[in-house]
Formats: C-alpha cells, structure tokens, sequence
C-alpha cells in the first residue's frame, strides 16, 4: 500500500521525531550524540531554519521547529540522517536500515501552549526513567532555557522572553511551568495545541492538499 503524501509547509511550526528501525538505539555512546548535535549545526547552516526545542533519546529523536522553505527542510533531514547513518555503520559495522522509515512531522499551533510543547519535549528523558530531572539531561535544550547555556543550534521560543522580568525569573519561571493537560491530551494527534489552533491548522492542512 503506498504511503499517504507528507504534507509540510513553508514557515509553519512542526514536532518533528525520528526513530531507530525497530526501535533499535541510535546513539551508543556521548560522542555518538555529540556528532549528530555536530551535523544539525552544519547541515542547519545550509538548510536554514528555527530550532526551538529537542530532546535527543536514545533510539528516537525530537525538534520543535519552524520550517523556513519546506523542500529545503526536507533536504536537511535528509542529509543530516544520512550522514548519521554513515557514521554509525562505520563506528559499529551496521548492516541494514538505521532509521525507521521517513521522519514524522506533526504541526504545532503557534499560541500560549508552543513553550510547554517545548519542554514537554525536554521532559522526556524524565518521563522515561532516565534521569530524576530534566537538568541532568545533556542531550536536550532544557539547560539553555534554565541556566542560559550556549547553544548555536537554537533560536529562542518566541514566548520565552514574556515569562519573566529578567533572565533570572524567566530561567526559574521556566523551571516551574507546568505543562497543561491540553498538551499532553493532544500529544499523538495530527495537530499539537489549543482547540483553536488545531482547528486552524487542520483547515490550512486541508486547504494545502486540496491544492495538490
């Protein structure tokens, strides 16, 4: 059975997530993490886009971006999981598919409920066991937005800036958001976000594949 067209759009916010065949795990060791961290910076420099949130696990992936030319993103993802295949085969002697199918794309309504997507991101490595808080995490954006780390792969949250006075009430405010059960409810539905924005996103959907 043929697979149903992906629909992405230009300048349009999207959850995107990655995963290893068969949930096999993708990244083996630190350094594994740290080159693909490495070809997001080179490949985004070329393929240019926003990259607000991630959280990279290990055997499935995380970003919440904003696409700039959508072709050019599909490229980037492309590129960029090619030539972590390329470096994992010749670390670990990989035979066969590393990645599990395409990258799924899930739009993301751009209201009040954008910066908790992001963390809910973040949470992950929480959620599943790994660490007891999310700034013992080093594979995620979390510590960029709590303790203002550097980070060249991320444009800040459009909504960061609103939470506090200062950096130091935005970092703490950050640290105490609670993530809305809007958020969590809607985490496996084709649009992430209010009932408003899912509704708009999913007429912009339908009025994009319409035209094709």
């Amino acid at each position: 059975m043929p697979r149903p067209p992906r629909l992405l759009l230009s300048q349009s916010y999207y959850h995107i997530m990655t995963r290893g065949n068969n949930r096999h795990t993708v990244f083996e060791s630190h350094e594994d993490y740290l080159y693909y961290l490495d070809i997001i910076l080179k490949y985004k420099l070329e393929h240019p886009f926003d990259l607000y949130h991630y959280c990279l696990m290990s055997n499935h992936t995380h970003f919440l971006v904003k696409t700039n030319k959508a072709s050019d993103f599909s490229t980037f993802m492309k590129r960029l999981s090619l030539a972590y295949f390329q470096h994992y085969k010749k670390e670990y002697s990989w035979v066969g598919h590393l990645w599990q199918d395409r990258f799924k794309s899930q739009a993301v309504g751009k209201d009040v409920y954008f910066i908790q997507c992001g963390k809910y991101i973040e949470l992950n490595p929480v959620r599943s066991g790994i660490v007891d808080m999310p700034e013992h995490y080093q594979y995620s954006s979390y510590k960029y937005y709590t303790e203002g780390q550097k980070n060249h792969l991320l444009t800040k949250d459009f909504l960061y800036d609103e939470s506090g006075l200062n950096e130091l009430s935005r970092q703490q405010n950050y640290k105490k958001m609670i993530v809305d059960e809007i958020v969590t409810a809607n985490y496996l539905k084709p649009v992430w976000g209010s009932d408003y924005q899912r509704y708009h996103e999913e007429r912009k959907m339908r009025y994009n594949l319409n035209q094709k």
